[in-house]
């Protein structure tokens, strides 16, 4: 293992393959994922998105699968 200085988005690289080698594409992509806090407030974001949501105006078509 070499110990020369190596740049933040060097390391970040040498990692990232590390795990893929290890895990696997998306067994890395997975694990990367549990770290990522995100932005916003998914809570409130959902609420306004979904403030007009009842299950009465969902398609009839969508109703009738629901219910299988």
């Amino acid at each position: 293992m070499s110990t020369a200085y190596k740049t933040p988005a060097t390391i970040v690289d040498e990692g990232f393959d590390a795990l893929v080698e290890r895990l696997g594409t998306a067994g890395a992509l997975r694990y990367v994922l549990q770290f990522e806090r995100g932005i916003g407030d998914y809570t409130e974001e959902r609420k306004n998105l979904l403030k007009d949501f009842s299950i009465g105006n969902l398609p009839l078509k969508h109703r009738r699968k629901r219910k299988n």
